[in-house]
């Protein structure tokens, strides 16, 4: 991997970084960035599958700058010792299948909630500069124990600035919809499916999603970290997409049928209810919601702008949109 150097504006250029859960899509697509762009001194990567560390060692060769730790976010003691001379982390380890959590309740509750506050410990223990850690629509008004124990995250993290108000570090959140090109991500399931000569399930006709990219949200992050003071919930501005016209975007002319809302599953996204809207600001290219309470000094962003009353973000809702024929192109980018 070839090492470039940062623009000098870069607050990763020098710097110690840490990725929990990376060796998932994010986290491979954010080392990539991280190598090419910002110069990092070192990057951690910990997670706790040794299969996918071997393999995605493959991708990054012997680049000095990573470091490679087994091991699980419910381990506080082996987070203490990973965390030694970090800078920045990134928190993208999780617990993710809503179907799995509504079996598995507890086992979600370990790594999403116990296994986030361990992160938070050890980074004010450690000194670590500023954590941003990752959340998803299903957060916001969550009818599913996934998306509740997400929300418990997020006020975790949130709150996290309470206790180390004293201290260097400090917390932020970004949280978004569907990444294309992800592991798990529906437009492979649909191609399979149509190369076989199959008929494509969709849950309801009417459903609509938000999609980003994986290098959108890579960037997202990266900007994040420059913008923070902590205590921020970051929320792109995204385009929505009708599911019908995703599944003829990756399988042009493929027959369709309904199967119905599955149990937890929403007809379309939010990633700020009426609620959360009372505190939103709109800041560039996101949405920024502030903490209600800030015991460690923040203050507003000079720029962000209220939006108007009653606001809140869904996927049928928003004012940008993709259509059959734009996601045609960016699909034709290998995203």
């Amino acid at each position: 991997m070839p090492d470039v150097t940062a623009a000098p504006s870069s607050v990763l250029a020098g710097s110690s970084i840490l990725v929990t859960g990376g060796t998932g899509s994010f986290g491979k697509a954010f080392i990539t960035e991280a190598l090419k762009n910002h110069d990092p001194k070192r990057i951690v990567i910990f997670s706790r599958d040794e299969l996918k560390q071997y393999e995605v060692r493959q991708l990054f060769g012997d680049d000095p700058r990573l470091r490679w730790f087994i091991g699980d976010i419910r381990d506080r003691h082996r987070l203490n010792r990973a965390m030694h001379g970090i800078d920045y982390v990134v928190h993208a380890a999780a617990l993710k299948q809503v179907d799995t959590a509504e079996y598995n309740p507890w086992e979600f509750v370990q790594t999403n909630v116990v296994g986030s506050q361990n992160v938070i410990e050890a980074c004010i223990d450690a000194g670590v500069k500023r954590v941003v850690a990752l959340s998803t629509d299903k957060a916001s008004s969550p009818i599913n124990l996934y998306g509740a124990t997400k929300l418990t995250a997020d006020k975790l993290f949130i709150t996290g600035n309470h206790y180390a108000a004293a201290y260097p570090t400090r917390f932020s959140v970004v949280r978004y919809g569907n990444v294309m090109g992800s592991r798990g991500s529906v437009i492979p399931f649909f191609r399979k499916l149509a190369e076989a000569g199959q008929s494509l399930p969709i849950t309801d006709l009417r459903m609509t999603r938000f999609f980003i990219t994986l290098p959108q949200a890579v960037k997202f992050v990266t900007d994040s970290f420059e913008l923070m003071q902590g205590g921020e919930l970051y929320v792109p501005k995204i385009p929505s997409m009708k599911i019908t016209d995703l599944a003829q975007a990756v399988a042009p002319g493929a027959e369709m049928h309904e199967i119905g809302l599955r149990p937890g599953e929403k007809l379309h996204e939010e990633m700020i209810s009426p609620e959360e809207g009372r505190r939103a600001l709109r800041l560039g290219d996101r949405f920024v919601l502030q903490p209600d309470l800030a015991s460690w000094g923040y203050t507003p962003p000079e720029h962000g702008e209220p939006v108007p009353e009653g606001f809140h973000y869904t996927s049928d809702n928003n004012t940008e949109w993709f259509t059959r024929e734009d996601f045609t192109a960016l699909l034709e980018t290998d995203v």
